[in-house]
């Protein structure tokens, strides 16, 4: 049996949902198509994704479709949840991204593309909505040409702009010839020569450029009106890769979702290789252990429905009961595919409080309820302050606090409030420096580490390397120092997560007898932020990529504006008397720029905005944010916090 992992992906309101619940449909995986209006989508099936008509969850769904199973992971498009899409791309071997006809490629467009070639996943282009009136397909295909290339449409649209549009299949032209020419040969000559390939020949190149990311099959549809789906079913099926179920071979699953309901904690694994069984025994990866856990139950995920297997094999994805200690990320057995995502950076922090006829509870009903969130979603990254009694989360938008309050609500019966946003600064080392600590006081205990930091250019994030002999400091305490190094840069010299620097072990020692194995977890912290205090910090500030577009004779207005927030611009272009131009801004400066924008236009501006990573702040500039926990630089109260002896 083969399966095609997949999940499909676009800006919201592209049509994302109802392509999904359209393929569904002409599979014979529902009798009748659901809308995303009427709250009654297969893959929105949360209470207040039906209210709302957004996905704000990944839903999985299973069709058949010409002897092959499509595992199809319907993903949210708004950019609070981007989360969500992070987290789906770990699982799928390929993706399906829809383009919106009229609105054309958009900010989170753009932020997929991106990360599906940087980890080379096969992808198929569906330009959705091709019957609103206005759109312009040409148009639209000379800015997927310019922009993404390698396109090869497999079929041609008539009738765009209106509710006869229609779709037919068409053979490849000499344009998508001379694409596969470039990277096949027998292609190439045959096409230098005049000769005619046939239609199977060209389709077997382009199978194989298509896995390799260097060719797009370009599909054209109005999934609204079933327009296009059996293209799109038959570019899946044809051009997509396929796995094959391997149930052979030591069992290697990545978690890389996690949900909570009636029933308790469900962990949803995509299965590379092996089996898994009901009542199986598995270990989960912890820091210096692996935890023992007990498979209660295996279900394959419909939407909304469950349906029992007691059974997941490799190339398959289940949801897994009984893993209480399981977290997004862990791998279970070896880890076999090693991909990086990361799409989604929470911008803003706020304070949660309970409110209303919650606010004479107890605060530990709010701690519990949150934490069982973030293990849902962990960029939340709930903080609890014991000394200020604050509970703290990062969020990326207002959208996102709204779904929030309703799910706090609506599972654990606790109204809330939320404080005013900051935005969240990180921090990178202003120049090389060391830091040294030697655990050696009181026994039994003995850890020595040495640290050299340096900054690297921005986006680097963090690079360890030890150049440490085994023979001076074990193997498995090296290991516990670099383990030890992610939280310990979470907090740095203005409590800010320290970025953008590599941490090179340069000494260090353990004692045959009075080493512990929990000595260098508490002995790096103390060195990191020792090394930080040589290095010293320089505070990053967040940025957005704004697209801004309106009539030319408010352009002079726009700029003096830009500029008044320190942002940076390039040239406008000018065209039938309106302006576009780009702008990258200040996350905390431009807070209230679309409002302003709309007040400067008389509200005939349109903006999209994206994150656009962080900028150096001046050396004088410095904003503190509240520390969590025991600084390690406290060097006495740390000990005794890590050895549980502080009162």
């Amino acid at each position: 049996m083969e399966i095609i992992n997949l999940c499909i992906l676009a800006h919201v309101d592209a049509g994302k949902t109802t392509t999904a619940e359209q393929m569904l449909y002409a599979c014979g995986a529902i009798s009748q198509t659901g809308s995303v209006d009427q709250g009654s989508a297969q893959t929105d099936w949360l209470p207040v994704e039906r209210q709302r008509g957004i996905s704000v969850q990944s839903a999985s769904v299973i069709m058949r479709y010409q002897d092959v199973d499509i595992q199809l992971i319907d993903t949210p498009g708004h950019t609070d949840f981007i989360g969500e899409v992070e987290r789906a791309l770990s699982a799928v071997d390929c993706a399906v991204l829809l383009v919106s006809a009229l609105e054309g490629i958009q900010s989170q467009t753009e932020i997929f593309w991106k990360a599906l070639r940087e980890n080379h996943i096969p992808t198929i282009i569906f330009v959705n909505k091709i019957d609103r009136a206005g759109c312009d397909l040409k148009k639209i295909k000379a800015t997927l040409d310019s922009q993404f290339g390698g396109l090869l449409p497999l079929n041609a649209a008539t009738n765009a702009g209106g509710k006869n549009c229609a779709v037919s299949d068409v053979l490849f032209s000499d344009d998508e010839v001379f694409i596969l020419s470039e990277h096949d040969h027998h292609i190439a000559e045959a096409f230098l020569a005049g000769q005619a390939l046939p239609r199977n020949e060209l389709t077997r190149a382009a199978v194989q450029l298509t896995a390799q990311c260097l060719t797009f099959p370009l599909i054209y549809g109005a999934a609204n009106m079933s327009v296009g789906i059996k293209h799109l079913l038959d570019a899946i099926v044809t051009y997509l890769p396929r796995t094959k179920i391997s149930p052979e071979g030591a069992p290697s699953g990545l978690i890389y979702k996690i949900t909570h309901d009636a029933s308790g904690k469900t962990a949803h694994v995509r299965m590379f290789q092996g089996s898994l069984r009901n009542r199986e025994q598995i270990e989960l990866p912890r820091k210096d252990k692996e935890v023992s856990q007990k498979i209660t139950r295996i279900r394959k995920v419909i939407g909304q429905r469950y349906e029992d297997t007691g059974l997941v094999r490799g190339g398959e994805i289940a949801a897994l009961s009984g893993l209480t200690e399981a977290k997004i990320g862990d791998y279970i057995g070896a880890a076999v595919r090693e991909k990086h995502f990361s799409l989604a950076e929470p911008l803003y922090a706020l304070q949660v409080k309970l409110d209303g006829k919650s606010a004479a509870l107890p605060l530990t009903e709010l701690v519990r309820a949150v934490s069982a969130l973030t293990d849902e979603d962990p960029l939340l990254d709930c903080l609890w302050n014991n000394e200020e009694r604050e509970l703290i989360i990062k969020i990326m938008g207002k959208v996102q606090t709204e779904i929030l309050s309703y799910l706090l609500k609506e599972r654990y019966d606790l109204d809330v409030a939320f404080g005013s946003p900051t935005v969240i600064y990180k921090e990178t080392p202003m120049k090389p420096g060391v830091g040294f600590e030697a655990y050696t006081m009181p026994k039994p205990c003995w850890a020595i580490v040495e640290l050299e930091i340096s900054p690297l250019p921005r986006g680097s994030g963090l690079k360890f390397e030890s150049i440490v002999k085994a023979e001076e400091l074990l193997p498995r305490y090296q290991r516990h120092i670099e383990t030890s190094l992610a939280d310990s840069l979470k907090q740095g010299l203005y409590n800010w997560e320290t970025t953008d620097l590599q941490v090179r072990l340069i000494g260090g020692s353990h004692h045959v007898y009075h080493t512990h194995p929990m000595d260098f977890f508490l002995a790096t912290p103390i060195a990191v932020m020792k090394g930080l205090q040589d290095c010293g910090s320089l505070l990053l500030e967040p940025m957005n990529l704004a697209r801004i577009s309106a009539e030319e004779v408010y352009l002079t207005k726009v700029i003096g504006y830009v500029l008044s927030m320190d942002g940076e611009f390039d040239s406008p272009v000018i065209a039938n008397g309106k302006f576009e131009m780009e702008a990258v801004l200040p996350v905390a400066a431009s807070i209230d720029f679309p409002s302003q924008l709309s007040s400067l236009t008389g509200g005939k501006a349109v903006m999209r905005t994206r994150f656009h990573g962080y900028r150096e702040c001046s050396p004088d500039f410095i904003v503190r944010a509240k520390r969590r926990g025991v600084n390690p630089l406290d060097r006495a109260k740390w000990i005794l916090a890590m050895r549980s002896a502080l009162t």
